[in-house]
């Protein structure tokens, strides 16, 4: 049997095959001590609840499948032979869920049980159990579920009916054979347990793995970086890139991998995808997998983390040009802070630190979701939180917007006279450099909310106090909406510091031998990645140009590429949300400082930036691998004409 010293996991060789030092094993404990202080670690008894849950619901999936059969006049004696199982995925799969999360899992049935039978009698069953409570069925979502609490745990089963005459409990999820002659849903239900178990073994070791992502996990939810549907990562993406990693540094203990992964993401070349097998090329079965060769619409996805289990997706598609900026300076923020920790100078708290969105921008976009009753309020909540990507992605477009930063968290009413069903959301604004203008705002604006309400009278939701309200504030003017608390959470904001915004880079610097732009630390920087940068809407905005970026983001020069991926279309609007015009007043101050460092849009001269304290060695082997086409660079080969150019920015200068 192959060792793990001979066994190669991922698409590269390993970066280092040393084993951990006695520090290394003597950190790692102390983060474990750190993390069991956040709840990320479950009790026995709630453990052991868990199994039992679970064994309960098997038994009922089990009989629910026999009693289908024997409906279907099956013979008795084949009928108790059919067989049937519940697999889990998720973090509990893979071993990382956190106290009261609940439990993804799913329903595999053999193929005389149609999806019409679990939404029906399955679910007639289920509402028999004294223990299940909250019972609701989404048999219309992209993927069908029932959501339920059983015996006080939360549960979301899938349905997934498979060509077999019998499933046994051996079956396993990860053969692709059982993808045959199944439709596009039971793929999809599927795709959770195939994936999670592809993960769990493509790791060289599980409990290094778990301790590694349940640290980033806490770290990312911690940093407001941790939401699939705002733009940021998911809990799959995360566990990917966790995954990856561990692959790089097979033998490294938990501590040091922390560091590594802020290493490696610090540097990597976006678009390049992440991926933790080679990806096939023979498409036997014929599901649609993620490939920008073929797909045009994979050619705009800007952080690329791809499933390991056939059919192949990027499970990050919703990331926006501002949350990959945000993402990659929380990376190099978090490599600055893990190598402080492993010199001993700080303790890992200082990792697990909230984030001071409040305290980092002048400028706000508040979104106001309000209804008259709880029923009403969770739906309205859900559909506008789903959509608020779309305004960031409005946002981005408008070429005086720098960066667009949502935070995942959600606000209830910070009193009374609000109501009691009322949910709010920020999203922190960085513009350019600009002197005394107008700014309007209307557009992006009444674009996001004419979206939400069609979207809701689409699907028959929207209700008569069902409301939304979206305006600009400033820093200021926050409490009025959340506590000072709040506002004053995390580490005071860093001072700005002027040294690398402007400093010239020589032509050398800027391009590498076969075109490709290079960032400071020599790191390449795909054309590709150059073109899918900037996102910007070609919109009149009364403006003063004066433009000496000060901010620590690449300035929109004329010329620059521009790429327009939005989900909106042509529709134009008249009025502003409320019917009134939108506006933010932006001084030259105001423009200038967002109370301290801020993340930034990824630019030729700025992505990659070498981290205070790399081991040279490992940075200089990374670009190696870059540059030796080592790591998969499908998007390197696309055509050039994947985003459209605007030489001329129609800008009128205000008097």
């Amino acid at each position: 049997m192959m060792s793990l010293q001979e066994r190669t996991f991922g698409i590269t060789s390993p970066i280092s095959l040393g084993q951990p030092k006695a520090i290394d094993l003597e950190l790692s404990k102390k983060l474990e001590d750190a993390m069991k202080l956040y709840s990320v670690f479950e009790s026995e008894e709630n453990l052991n609840h868990r199994m039992d849950v679970l064994g309960k619901i098997n038994i009922l999936v089990k009989a629910w499948i026999t009693g289908v059969a024997l409906h279907k006049n099956m013979p008795e004696k084949a009928a108790a032979n059919v067989g049937g199982k519940v697999c889990t995925f998720g973090s509990y799969r893979l071993g990382v869920h956190t106290k009261g999360a609940d439990i993804d899992t799913l329903c595999i049935a053999p193929r005389h049980v149609e999806r019409s039978d679990f939404f029906t009698s399955f679910y007639d069953l289920l509402k028999e159990q004294p223990e299940v409570k909250e019972l609701r069925a989404v048999e219309e979502a992209y993927v069908p579920v029932i959501k339920m609490t059983f015996d006080g745990i939360e549960l979301d089963m899938l349905f997934a009916r498979l060509a077999y005459a019998q499933c046994p409990e051996s079956l396993d999820v990860r053969d692709e054979s059982i993808l045959k002659n199944l439709d596009q849903k039971c793929v999809r239900s599927l795709n959770g347990s195939r994936v999670t178990d592809e993960i769990l073994h493509l790791v060289p070791n599980v409990e290094n793995f778990r301790m590694s992502l349940r640290a980033i996990k806490l770290w990312a939810k911690k940093r407001g970086i941790y939401s699939n549907a705002l733009g940021f990562l998911g809990g799959v993406s995360w566990a990917m890139l966790v995954a990856r990693v561990c692959q790089l540094y097979p033998n490294t203990a938990p501590a040091v991998l922390l560091q590594k992964f802020f290493l490696v993401y610090s540097k990597w070349d976006w678009p390049q995808p992440i991926l933790l097998k080679q990806m096939s090329t023979d498409n036997k079965l014929g599901f649609p997998v993620w490939d920008p060769r073929i797909n045009p619409s994979d050619r705009f996805h800007l952080m690329p983390i791809i499933t390991p289990a056939y059919p192949q997706q990027n499970s990050t598609f919703n990331v926006t040009t501002s949350t990959r900026a945000i993402m990659i300076e929380e990376f190099k923020e978090g490599l600055d802070v893990t190598t402080v920790i492993l010199e001993q100078l700080e303790s890992w708290d200082r990792l697990f630190e909230p984030s001071n969105f409040f305290q980092r921008y002048r400028h706000y976009i508040v979104i106001i979701a309000k209804a008259d009753n709880q029923e009403h309020h969770l739906e309205w909540v859900g559909l506008v939180e789903s959509k608020i990507r779309l305004l960031v992605q409005n946002l981005e477009r408008n070429p005086f917007i720098e960066l667009a930063h949502v935070t995942p968290e959600s606000f209830g009413p910070l009193n009374e006279t609000e109501g009691k069903h009322v949910t709010k959301w920020f999203v922190g604004l960085v513009f350019k450099k600009i002197e005394n203008a107008n700014v309007d705002l209307t557009f992006d604006i009444q674009s996001f909310s004419d979206t939400i309400y069609r979207q809701a009278a689409m699907i028959k939701m929207l209700k008569e106090d069902m409301y939304l309200e979206v305006k600009h504030v400033k820093r200021k003017q926050l409490v009025d909406y959340i506590p000072h608390n709040i506002i004053n959470r995390g580490r005071p904001p860093k001072k700005k510091t002027h040294s690398t915004t402007n400093t010239p880079t020589t032509n050398k610097e800027r391009r590498s031998s076969n075109g490709s732009e290079l960032n400071t630390s020599g790191m390449k920087m795909s054309q590709s990645d150059s073109e899918l940068t900037r996102h910007a809407n070609p919109n009149v905005v009364h403006l003063s140009m004066e433009e000496a970026n000060d901010s620590g983001v690449a300035s929109l020069q004329s010329g620059d590429v521009l790429s327009q991926n939005s989900e909106l279309g042509p529709e134009s609007f008249d009025k502003g949300a409320n019917g009134e015009v939108l506006t933010s007043q932006i001084s030259n101050e105001d423009s200038n400082d967002s109370g301290g460092k801020r993340p930034h849009s990824p630019g030729a001269g700025d992505m990659g930036s070498p981290p205070k304290k790399p081991r040279e060695s490992e940075g200089d082997l990374l670009t190696k691998m870059s540059e030796n086409n080592e790591l998969l660079d499908i998007t390197s080969q696309l055509p050039a004409a994947t985003a459209i150019v605007k030489k001329n920015i129609d800008i009128k200068l205000a008097k």
